[in-house]
């Protein structure tokens, strides 16, 4: 597989060979050989931190990107996020990283819904190496079970992992329920915003970027203590509305009627496949959920983001980003009566053109 460089232009040259290397292995799927690179590292002397952050990170980033490109399918994504997965359970193994508790005890963990967990795996694998004791519960952690953890363990802290942005609405209730067991919440992972809005939205203690920053941010000093009266609702009055519990509640129907309309109004669509069909109630399950998240954050750029990337998505599969213009219009006409969610599907129309402007430029 043919693949530009994993790693940024200011790693080390022997950073950046072995990130070479790696990437070489996981595009090969070739998992002995993956974690044959990560202990030989080690074992060469490489910090274990920079192989999980430096290295092992960096090639999972190239894993989504390579599949945002269609040049790796779904599959193949998987697997190449399990055999990163596997390089990092065999470097947790490795006399190198195997450090004395020095510090408090934290919970690593992701919001429930939430599936990527390499992510905070990384996090917890950093976290032990410096010397915090780490209770890591992996992906989709119902709010209730977290809870009751916290409960038995005494933690200090919580770092809340969330990748996709429709998971929001179960993270901020995790966020709050930690809150009023008194336990403070650090919260990272691009659902938050590469700048961190979100986070600090949904009324999170904390924020990081990344695990290196949210390393450096938990050893830096206590957390700030939740207020103790603190209420969901508080960060969010604009839910008063109802308009992101009705979408959110209709989504099922608002997709049927959907897929039935394009039928009408995309006469090619009816010879479509059973597959094809399914992949296509799958992206208007999407639109409709980033369409409610939106919502429940009073933030339309959410859904305007995710509207241009999804043309992107489909651009690269070789179909046209105007199909979703129709999709689109006829959520609209479903949603006449919710003003915030008209107001969404308009944008995103605009950027649905915006974007095939740009795309037919680019190919006269």
């Amino acid at each position: 597989m043919k693949s530009s460089s994993p790693h940024g232009p200011s790693a080390d040259p022997e950073t950046r060979l072995l990130t070479d290397k790696l990437w070489d292995a996981v595009a090969r799927a070739d998992e002995y050989a993956a974690t044959e690179l990560v202990l030989g590292a080690l074992d060469g002397g490489a910090p274990a931190e920079s192989v999980l952050l430096d290295v092992i990170a960096a090639v999972q980033g190239r894993v989504g990107e390579e599949w945002a490109a269609n040049r790796l399918s779904v599959a193949q994504e998987h697997a190449a996020t399990a055999i990163n997965e596997r390089a990092v359970t065999a470097l947790s193994l490795h006399d190198a990283a195997r450090t004395e508790v020095t510090r408090g005890r934290l919970t690593v963990a992701c919001a429930d819904g939430e599936w990527h967990a390499l992510p905070a795996r990384l996090l917890a694998e950093v976290l032990k190496l410096r010397g915090w004791k780490v209770d890591y519960l992996g992906a989709q952690v119902p709010t209730p079970h977290l809870i009751t953890h916290l409960h038995r363990s005494d933690a200090d802290a919580v770092a809340l992992s969330g990748s996709i942005a429709t998971r929001l609405p179960t993270a901020h209730a995790a966020i709050t329920a930690c809150q009023a067991v008194g336990v403070p919440v650090l919260a990272g992972g691009a659902a938050f915003g590469a700048d961190g809005r979100y986070a600090r939205l949904l009324g999170a203690n904390a924020w990081a970027p990344d695990a290196r920053a949210a390393a450096d941010r938990l050893a830096a000093g206590p957390l700030p203590r939740p207020r103790p009266d603190h209420q969901a609702i508080d960060d969010l009055p604009h839910l008063a509305d109802q308009e992101y519990t009705i979408v959110a509640r209709s989504r099922p129907a608002l997709v049927r009627t959907v897929l039935a309309g394009l039928e009408e109004a995309v006469p090619e669509m009816r010879g479509y496949s059973d597959l094809q069909r399914e992949h296509t109630a799958e992206d208007l399950a999407h639109i409709v959920d980033f369409l409610a998240t939106a919502l429940y954050l009073g933030d339309g750029e959410l859904f305007v983001g995710f509207i241009g990337w999804t043309a992107g998505i489909l651009a690269a599969r070789g179909v046209p980003a105007r199909s979703l213009s129709p999709a689109l219009g006829i959520l609209s006409d479903e949603l006449k009566d919710f003003p915030r969610a008209v107001d969404f599907l308009a944008r995103g129309t605009d950027a649905v053109s915006s974007f095939h402007r740009t795309t037919a430029g680019k190919n006269a």
